[in-house]
């Protein structure tokens, strides 16, 4: 545990590991497939999909169902897939259990808490607004906040500046080997949750310094933080 003692600060990935946002994800990727004369693709497909940002996903379920690969085409396609998620995003996303009182409780600790997520910004603020998570972070780094997302630490470094803490000072908790990869890049201890998408593998073989499966466990996995709280 003496990884995480001294830690001032936690930064969250967002799908997959503070909600679960595949029904909205599915629902607009299918609806945009459908709308260019493809076969859908379906949840179990489209979590495998997730995680580099709404281009790749587009780009990967294009090529699954055998659409163009021009980038006109996938354009086209972008604009499609924002339209629908706009209209499935809020009823298609959940927290999962126990984020809302952890967050509530690491906040109660004076824990700076930062987002960084390769979803597009423009769905990020209103999306944890509707939640009722918003104010619990004090930076929010969208996909298109940066050049290079995640597994890029370029995110991780705006972080740390933002918040004015040293790499090791700060956690980086996510669901994916992006998340683990981009933490480790910055110089930051990593926490892996198992209940995430990541591509159909485990978190564990992205080597994260601890792999939790319920986020209530992260509250007694960072260092002194219970006893702060008592």
């Amino acid at each position: 545990m003496s990884m995480f003692t001294g830690i001032k600060g936690v930064g969250f990935d967002l799908d997959g590991t503070l909600v679960n946002s595949l029904p909205g994800l599915t629902a607009a990727i299918d609806a945009t497939l459908k709308s260019l004369g493809l076969p859908v693709a379906g949840e179990e497909r489209v979590s495998h999909w997730i995680g580099n940002g709404a281009n790749v996903l587009i780009m990967r379920a294009l090529s699954w169902a055998g659409g163009e690969s021009s980038k006109e085409y996938q354009d086209s396609a972008r604009t499609l897939f924002d339209r629908y998620y706009n209209e499935f995003v809020e009823p298609g996303t959940q927290l999962y259990p126990h984020v809302e009182s952890t967050l509530k409780a690491l906040a109660r600790s004076g824990m700076k808490m930062a987002l960084v997520t390769n979803k597009p910004t423009q769905f990020v603020r209103p999306l944890l607004s509707s939640l009722g998570i918003l104010d619990y972070f004090s930076v929010i780094i969208g996909g298109d906040d940066v050049i290079e997302k995640k597994p890029h630490p370029a995110p991780l470094y705006l972080v740390l500046g933002q918040l004015g803490l040293r790499a090791d000072e700060l956690v980086f908790v996510g669901d994916s080997r992006n998340d683990i990869q981009a933490g480790q890049a910055a110089g930051c201890p990593t926490i892996g949750f198992s209940y995430g998408y990541n591509y159909g593998e485990s978190i564990a073989l992205s080597h994260p310094d601890r792999v939790l499966a319920s986020f209530a466990d992260l509250l007694p996995t960072i260092g002194q933080l219970t006893s702060k709280m008592n």
